[in-house]
């Protein structure tokens, strides 16, 4: 069946291992395992960068990092860049929006640009050509936002019902606390369940797919959720008990003295050091796979209106992750630094063309980045690749079973400019980076600042306590990690402005343009 439109779905701060597919032994999430079955499971797929703004910039443009510039959350992405939003426009297509981007506009750039009143072309670009169903990102109240007023219109009053409902809860005395406080973790949302974040964003994406009829579209539905605030609506808020997580996975010598600075620096942060409390583990993680499992009851919703609409059988669907979370895990909270609870992500696609009924099901091990989503996307609906621009690949020819030669290194990157780590280990504002390769025995990051390097040995220690960066017998192993990390970052796509059609038609022509430089 030809592929008329494409689900993208993405969901916040979900770790790779949190899914019932993926193993866990206790949180079930029956209708993510469902879309697995329809389609390949990728359990070695990777972000390019471990905080949310960057993460996602490079799923919207099929970019890394260096080469879209958005480094940081309120980094924003240029004018310049072009999204997948861009790319379904140049086909007369629309890429629709419910929920969650964290694109920022440039606002320097649209300035000079003359782009900052309220025209239409301002207005896509300020959303990253997003055309939006709803929009919330749930960092902060937005007490003007769509969700806000209806809200309201549900009796949730005050002026920020966001913060005063959604992610506040009631002690047993009925003194309203706040969810930001994660002492508050085990108590229920003061919203209604069937009020909350992930249930409003389901209605208007369901709402969106039935409007469309049979007109084709692109919708991406994009979860805030299990993302902080740590609070969930009852029933969800009780569904787990301590016993029933993941063991946290942390070892003394990654705070030892002979640990890597960078790494004690962010375990230094409030975050890190309040999650290195056991009873904070104790109480966040039952309502993270709380969440969870909300996220997967409301995607069962999604897929029986994809099934009462016919939908199935020409859409492709994504569902993946922006990053993980630390949880504890290596004495940190949070996200950003590069081991696998952050930089893995679940990764699910289902291909409904007949080429794929052989994959169905399929546990796929190679290796997929976050990059990989727009091509795949422009694959599906047979549009121009692009391939001056996009530095990710088709994951089609996997779910076909058409795949060649493919990538043994995944890549990623963090600009830790922005954290408080950085003026503790005395670093002035400036270029803070660091760059990793992943290969399937080795992990290497690179840090600027003269800050030494970082190695794990991910066959003898898959948890990734033992940093090997100092150790001199694998001096070798870090010299051809550094050479590969050179090599991708001089492949980069750095020219842009033409395609590579229009490069192959420039090359040495001078003599047809009339000029004759170097005739004797």
């Amino acid at each position: 069946m030809t592929i008329r439109n494409v689900l993208f779905v993405m969901c916040d701060q979900l770790r790779w291992d949190h899914l019932s597919c993926a193993g866990h032994p206790w949180l079930q999430t029956p209708n993510i395992d469902a879309l697995a079955r329809r389609g390949v499971r990728f359990a070695q797929a990777y972000v390019q960068s471990g905080i949310c703004g960057p993460s996602r910039m490079s799923f919207y443009t099929g970019r890394y990092v260096s080469s879209h510039g958005a480094t940081h959350n309120r980094v924003p992405l240029s004018v310049g860049e072009v999204t997948l939003g861009w790319h379904l426009r140049e086909s007369g297509r629309v890429l629709a929006l419910a929920g969650k981007t964290h694109v920022l506009p440039d606002a320097r750039g649209m300035q000079r640009l003359a782009l900052d009143g309220q025209n239409d072309l301002a207005a896509l670009l300020r959303e990253g050509w997003f055309t939006l169903v709803d929009r919330h990102d749930g960092h902060h109240g937005e007490p003007d936002s769509a969700y806000a007023h209806w809200l309201r219109a549900q009796g949730y009053g005050g002026r920020d019902p966001w913060t005063e409902w959604v992610t506040a809860v009631e002690a047993p005395d009925g003194r309203v606390l706040s969810g930001w406080k994660m002492r508050n973790a085990r108590l229920p949302s003061r919203v209604r369940e069937e009020h909350s974040e992930t249930a409003y964003t389901t209605d208007r994406a369901i709402e969106f797919m039935t409007r469309q009829g049979d007109a084709p579209w692109v919708l991406h539905l994009s979860y805030v959720k299990p993302h902080w605030p740590y609070i969930a609506p009852a029933p969800y808020h009780a569904m787990y008990e301590p016993e029933q997580c993941l063991p946290v996975r942390r070892h003394e010598a990654e705070r030892g003295s002979d640990a890597h600075p960078v790494l004690r620096a962010f375990q230094d942060e409030e975050v890190a050091l309040n999650f290195q409390r056991d009873e904070t583990i104790a109480t966040v993680r039952p309502t993270y796979q709380g969440l969870i499992r909300q996220v997967d009851d409301h995607l069962g919703r999604v897929w029986e209106a994809m099934e009462t609409l016919g939908r199935w059988r020409d859409t492709l669907v994504v569902f993946t992750s922006d990053h993980g979370d630390y949880l504890g895990d290596h004495w940190l909270g949070e996200k950003e630094l590069f081991h696998d609870c952050i930089q893995r992500v679940p990764m699910i696609v289902y291909d409904p063309d007949a080429a794929a009924d052989a994959t169905r099901g399929v546990v796929e091990e190679r290796m997929a980045e976050a990059v990989d989503v727009v091509p795949t996307i422009l694959d599906g609906l047979a549009l121009d690749p692009a391939a001056h621009l996009v530095e990710g690949r088709s994951l089609l020819p996997l779910t076909r079973g058409a795949a060649g030669a493919w990538r043994d290194a995944v890549f990623s990157e963090l600009d830790w400019t922005f954290r408080g780590a950085r003026r503790r280990l005395g670093l002035a504002t400036g270029q803070h980076h660091a760059w990793m390769v992943r290969t399937e025995r080795w992990k290497y990051v690179h840090w600027t600042d003269g800050i030494r390097p970082q190695l794990f040995d991910l066959a003898a220690d898959p948890q990734e306590f033992f940093d090997r960066g100092a150790d001199p017998a694998l001096e070798a192993v870090r010299e051809a990690l550094r050479e590969r990390l050179l090599g991708w970052f001089t492949g980069l796509k750095r020219r842009t402005t033409i395609t590579w059609a229009e490069a192959e038609q420039r090359t040495d022509s001078h003599k047809r343009a009339g000029v004759f430089l170097g005739e004797w």
